[in-house]
């Protein structure tokens, strides 16, 4: 019987994808970009942000001169602000410490900020073929079933038992090609849901299927009841009609993002500010709250329309910004807040 690898890869030469953006040029660059991207999300949601990403940001010299707040404006919407910190933190250091070049080696990108084990063999096996494993949501949902690994694949004790796994699978060439079509399996064959066996090119084989239990791997993680958080968003106004923003801590949630004050939950970081502002509420104003899930918890954000007075010291903090509505593209805003602005009118200045 031919190799895994070998089945693998002669599938993916008649069904692979073969034309995402990351690999028109398939360079150590874009698959870093796509790589962080794609992490937690989806490919179709990942090419437009890709897309618009490198238009602004051609080459890695161009991202790590590129501000903050211009980074996170044109993550926003992707989630997991982390990567984008990171991202950019990473592109100053390969500027800096490397002449703008990537390492070539999965060791010595897993050093770099933002960059784990399995991305760095992402990017040293497509961009310079390196032999290197990777262990992406895709790949641990094959091998599962593959080998039919017992325990939940995103349990650290279990992604060590896999590493062996997804090593002794790997061709002796081809490795860019050999990568992407792992991923590809996962995504389009051996699917969370409903997989397509029949399609599957290395079936015959596999141990799931062979016991007929497919549908059991990979194991899920256990069950937890997911946290409830809710808080009012400060849709605050200055005389002249301008919008209160505060730059997010690094750390939690929408992190160094622009937001309109949270308040009412300790554990969102209540602006240290609050007791400094007068605040005048409009009840006639009546925005709809607006949920929002994130990995751990839920979160039920209830806009609070009102005019606003700062002292002068604390108007003067670099944490805060009065913007007006059409200046908000500009500036990296969460999702679900720009889902309620983009329902809002400001008042009109007196």
């Amino acid at each position: 019987m031919t190799t895994f690898a070998d089945r693998l890869l002669r599938w993916f030469d008649s069904h692979g994808r073969h034309d995402l953006p990351w690999q028109h040029p398939r360079e150590a660059y874009r698959v870093w970009l796509s790589e962080i991207m794609l992490q937690q999300t989806q490919v179709a949601t990942v090419i437009p942000y890709f897309n618009r990403f490198v238009e602004r940001f051609a080459d890695i010299d161009a991202l790590a001169a590129a501000s903050a707040d211009d980074v996170l404006a044109h993550w926003a919407g992707l989630g997991y602000y982390a990567r984008a910190r990171n991202l950019h933190r990473c592109a100053r250091v390969i500027a800096a410490e490397h002449g703008g070049r990537f390492p070539r080696t999965a060791e010595a990108l897993a050093e770099l900020p933002g960059i784990g084990r399995s991305t760095a063999a992402a990017i040293a096996a497509q961009a310079f073929g390196e032999r290197a494993a990777i262990l992406d949501g895709n790949v641990r949902r094959v091998l599962a079933r593959y080998y039919r690994v017992d325990g939940w694949p995103g349990a650290p004790a279990v992604q060590q038992r896999m590493w062996p796994l997804a090593e002794a699978l790997l061709p002796e060439n081809r490795m860019a090609d050999y990568t992407q079509a792992l991923m590809d399996l996962g995504a389009t064959l051996c699917t969370a849901r409903n997989p397509a066996c029949a399609d599957c090119p290395v079936a015959a084989d596999c141990q799931a299927h062979l016991a007929g239990v497919v549908d059991r791997y990979p194991q899920p993680r256990p069950r937890r009841e997911r946290p409830q958080r809710c808080a009012r968003l400060l849709l605050a106004y200055d005389a002249d009609g301008r919008l209160l923003l505060e730059r997010r801590p690094p750390a939690g949630i929408w992190g160094s993002l622009w937001c309109p004050p949270l308040l009412d939950d300790a554990r969102l970081e209540t602006p240290r500010w609050s007791e400094a502002m007068r605040f005048e509420a409009d009840p006639a104003t009546a925005l709809p709250s607006v949920r929002h899930a994130f990995t751990h918890f839920d979160l039920e954000l209830q806009p609070v329309t009102g005019r606003i007075e700062l002292d002068a010291g604390v108007a003067e903090d670099p944490a805060l910004r009065w913007v007006t509505l059409s200046e908000l593209d500009a500036l990296g805003l969460p999702s679900p807040v720009r889902k309620i602005l983009s329902r809002h009118q400001a008042p009109n200045a007196p």
